[in-house]
C-alpha cells in the first residue's frame, strides 16, 4: 500500500474489545509526519490501549493500524521500527547506560564503529554525554528518563511512542522535562506520540491534542481549540476550570445569542457557528479564568452580582469560589495588590466571546 502524503500513522475504523467490554471504539486518527500527537485523557479512557495498538503489545479487535503506509496489524513491535519510553522506563539494571541506549541497535545490524557514534550522538542530545560508563542505579530520576530516551531514539524511529514518560518524575523536574523533550522531539522532526492525563503537559508540548473519554475520540485539534472551542461538554470539564451552566435560548441571530441562565439572569454568547432556536435548551460553558472581577466591561458583556466565598491564594492569581444564589461558579483572576476579601459582594462580568455554547 503506497504511503498517504505527510501522514506517518493512519488508525482505520480501529476497535479494542477484552470480551463484552470495548476499550476502544471505532477510532480514525491522521497523525501528521513530525507532529507531537497527544492522547488525553483520565485513566480508562483507552490511550494507553490505542498507543499499545499503534506499538504492536496490544492486538487488534477490528480496523487497521498503518505506519508509514504499510498496514502493521500483524507485524511483531520489533518489526515496526518504533522507538518507545515506558512509564517506568524499562532499562537493565545489569547494563551500562552505554549498552542501555545501545541494545536495538544489535538487531539491527549496526556496524560497531558506527552503532558507538550513534550512542553518543544520543547522548548529547539527552545531555548526558559522560554518563555513558554509569549503571542505571547510579542515575536520578530524571537521568533515567533521559537515558531512556536516548534508547528510544538511537534507532531513529519511524515514530516515536511515549507513555506518560514524566510521570514518575517531581513537579519542578516534569516542567523542566517538557521543555527538553519538546526540544528534542523537534531537532529529531521526529513523529511522536505521547499519552498522559495531565493537561498542562497535553497543552504545553503538543501539535495535536485527541481527548478521549470511555474509549470514543471526543475532539482533535490544537491546544487553542481544544480548551477556547470545546466540542462536548466532557472536553468543556476536563481541561482547565470551567463553569458548564443549562441555558434557554431566548433569542439568536447572527452568531450571537442571547441565554436565560437560571440564577444569572441574561446573558449574551457568541454562538459558535452552532444553529440555535428559540426556546431550545443548550449548555454554556465559560472558563474560571474568563469571569472577570470588579473589571471593566465592554459593551457586549453580561453583569451579574456575586459573593465571594473561599479564596484559593496561587501567588499570581486567586481562585474565587462565587455564591450567586444557590449557584456555585468558580473564577481565576490574577491578583493586582491583594486578592479580594472573602465576603465581599463583586460585580462579574462575562463577555460573549468567552462563552462556548454545547448541546443540553
Amino acid at each position: 500500500m503506497s504511503e498517504a502524503a505527510g501522514i506517518s500513522v493512519e488508525l482505520k475504523d480501529v476497535v479494542k474489545r477484552y470480551g463484552a467490554f470495548t476499550a476502544v471504539h471505532n477510532t480514525n486518527l491522521d497523525i501528521e509526519d513530525g507532529s507531537f500527537l497527544t492522547l488525553l485523557g483520565p485513566s480508562g479512557c483507552g490511550k494507553t490501549t490505542t498507543l499499545r495498538m499503534i506499538a504492536g503489545l496490544t492486538s487488534i479487535t477490528e480496523g487497521d493500524v498503518l505506519i508509514k503506509g504499510r498496514r502493521v496489524n500483524d507485524l511483531p513491535i520489533h518489526k515496526r521500527n518504533l522507538g518507545i519510553v515506558f512509564q517506568n522506563y524499562a532499562l537493565f539494571p545489569h547494563k551500562s547506560v552505554f549498552d542501555n541506549v545501545a541494545f536495538g541497535l544489535k538487531y539491527r545490524n549496526v556496524a560497531k564503529a558506527d552503532a558507538a557514534k550513534r550512542v553518543k550522538d544520543a547522548l548529547e542530545l539527552v545531555q548526558l554525554p559522560q554518563m555513558a560508563d554509569r549503571m542505571p542505579s547510579q542515575l536520578s530520576g530524571g537521568q533515567q528518563q533521559r537515558i531512556a530516551l536516548a534508547r528510544a531514539i538511537v534507532i531513529q524511529p519511524d515514530v516515536l511512542l511515549l507513555d506518560e514518560p514524566l510521570s514518575a518524575l517531581d513537579a519542578n523536574l516534569r516542567e523542566d522535562m517538557r521543555i527538553e523533550l519538546k526540544k528534542i522531539q523537534h531537532t529529531l522532526g521526529v513523529t511522536t506520540v505521547f499519552v498522559t492525563h495531565d493537561q498542562s503537559e497535553a497543552l504545553a508540548m503538543s501539535d495535536k491534542i485527541v481527548v478521549m473519554s470511555a474509549g470514543h475520540v471526543e475532539q482533535v485539534g490544537t491546544p487553542e481549540e481544544v480548551y477556547n472551542s470545546p466540542a462536548s461538554e466532557f472536553v468543556a470539564g476536563f481541561l482547565g476550570n470551567s463553569n458548564i451552566l443549562d441555558a434557554t435560548v431566548s433569542d439568536a441571530a447572527e452568531g450571537r445569542a442571547k441565554l436565560d441562565v437560571d440564577g444569572l439572569g441574561t446573558i449574551l454568547a457568541d454562538t459558535g457557528g452552532r444553529a440555535l432556536s428559540k426556546g431550545g435548551k443548550v449548555k454554556v460553558s465559560i472558563r474560571a479564568e474568563k469571569l472577570y472581577l470588579d473589571a471593566d466591561g465592554e459593551d457586549d458583556s453580561s453583569s451579574f452580582s456575586a459573593d465571594v466565598g473561599t479564596v484559593d491564594y496561587q501567588g499570581q492569581v486567586a481562585r474565587y469560589f462565587l455564591t450567586v444564589g444557590d449557584r456555585q461558579l468558580q473564577a481565576i483572576n490574577p491578583i493586582d495588590d491583594h486578592p479580594i476579601a472573602e465576603g465581599k459582594t463583586v460585580a462579574v462580568k462575562i463577555r460573549a466571546r468567552d462563552c462556548v455554547v454545547l448541546p443540553a
